[in-house]
């Protein structure tokens, strides 16, 4: 008998994927399991793509606009784990509520902005935002680097966002999530590639 042939209700032999809850990923990080540069997603480990150097330009403008518009109460938080109901991924900046002490023992659950910077990564970023939504992060940001658009998620509902919208290239984006954090989007993505 072939697979295809297999008796409803009788499990057919194949490779299984069990999924990793996130105080396993933690228990098999403090015993050095889990390689450097990954993060959890529902419930399975990817590795993380290396940055390219537009990547890190992009991140470091992005980072130092972030510090400039830093919320009284919020700090800055840069690629660093959000622990989530079945995932922990490490967004390339995110501003948090309250103060860095608060987590000395535990990692942030939401945030109010997240931002993904995305070279070549912009699936897979995407693919987070179920995710980033779930922990009730307020607004996410997918920096399309090549495209030089920002892709921004409001209103989180559930498991997506509502509100979705594009801007760029050039213009202006305004945070609703950060007070005083304002993108000229020519400026951000000048120099960069061409």
């Amino acid at each position: 008998m072939n697979d295809s042939e297999a008796p409803k209700g009788v499990a057919v032999p194949g490779p299984r994927i069990w999924p990793l809850s996130v105080k396993a990923y933690h228990a098999l990080g403090d015993m050095g399991l889990i390689p450097e540069k990954s993060e959890l997603l529902y419930g399975q480990i990817f590795q993380k793509m290396s940055k390219s150097p537009y990547h890190r330009f992009l991140s470091q403008r992005l980072l130092r606009l972030l510090q400039c518009a830093q919320p009284p109460g919020c700090f800055v938080w840069q690629e660093q784990p959000i622990t989530c109901a079945d995932s922990e991924p490490e967004p390339d900046l995110a501003v948090i509520r309250g103060n860095e002490e608060e987590y000395a023992n535990d990692h942030p659950r939401t945030a109010e902005l997240v931002i993904e910077v995305c070279v070549t990564s912009h699936e897979y970023d995407r693919s987070k935002l179920r995710a980033y939504a779930s922990a009730g992060v307020k607004e996410c940001w997918l920096v399309l680097g090549p495209e030089k658009k920002i892709e921004v998620h409001r209103q989180p509902t559930g498991e997506q966002f509502a509100e979705c919208a594009v801007y760029g290239p050039g213009g202006l984006l305004t945070s609703a999530a950060v007070s005083g954090l304002t993108v000229e989007l020519g400026g951000l993505f000048a120099a960069g590639q061409k």
